[in-house]
């Protein structure tokens, strides 16, 4: 069934406690969205294939917990990974200022050098914003990631967000290996962001 699966890739989703990671990964993967959401125990687990310029890729995305309880499970799941999505709340500028703890932690698991990293911006739809656009583009430059922001309430940027990380992991040659011997990648001549509505993106070269 998966015989036109380019190749499968391992996503993680990080960041302080209820910056709503759980909530971006719903409505990417389910196209739901649970104000009541609860915090996630430990890890959570989402599959979903995604076509990204005729390359069909399947993710497996997983969602950890923010608490400081659960971080004993650290190393094992961000061993393998070849993307990362860190989290922030765009109305608490605590989850933005502690951004560092968590590329510090994700550099001393990572067993990949070359992984790609995208830094999300969540909760656009909410007025009481703490953390301007701009400081969050300036934090994604700083630290070589590609940046956006995002509602996983109204959809805002959840899918674009989710298509520019496997875009990039897909480009980068020796991050990924395909699955199917003889398999090619397929990219048009289009520039990087390839004609799909991302008006907030970012590319970082």
């Amino acid at each position: 069934m998966d015989d036109d699966v380019l190749t499968t890739l391992k996503l993680l989703i990080i960041g302080e406690s209820g910056v709503g990671k759980s909530s971006l990964l719903l409505r990417f993967t389910d196209d739901t969205f649970d104000p009541e959401q609860s915090a996630t125990i430990g890890v959570d687990f989402k599959v979903k294939t995604l076509s990204i310029d005729g390359n069909k890729a399947k993710l497996a995305i997983w969602d950890t917990a923010g608490q400081e309880r659960f971080r004993t499970l650290t190393p094992s799941y961000y061993r393998g990974a070849q993307g990362v999505i860190l989290v922030y709340d765009v109305t608490r500028r605590d989850t933005f200022t502690k951004l560092g703890n968590w590329l510090n932690e994700l550099e001393t698991y990572t067993t990949r050098n070359d992984i790609v990293k995208m830094l999300v911006g969540n909760k656009i739809d909410k007025d009481d914003r703490e953390v301007d656009r701009n400081e969050g583009l300036k934090f994604a430059r700083k630290h070589s990631m590609l940046f956006i922001e995002a509602s996983a309430k109204t959809k805002d940027g959840v899918q674009c967000a989710f298509e520019e990380l496997v875009e990039k992991i897909l480009q980068t040659p020796g991050l990924w290996e395909s699955e199917s011997q003889g398999q090619k990648l397929r990219f048009g001549d289009q520039p990087q962001a390839s004609g799909r509505a991302c008006g907030g993106y970012c590319s970082i070269s």
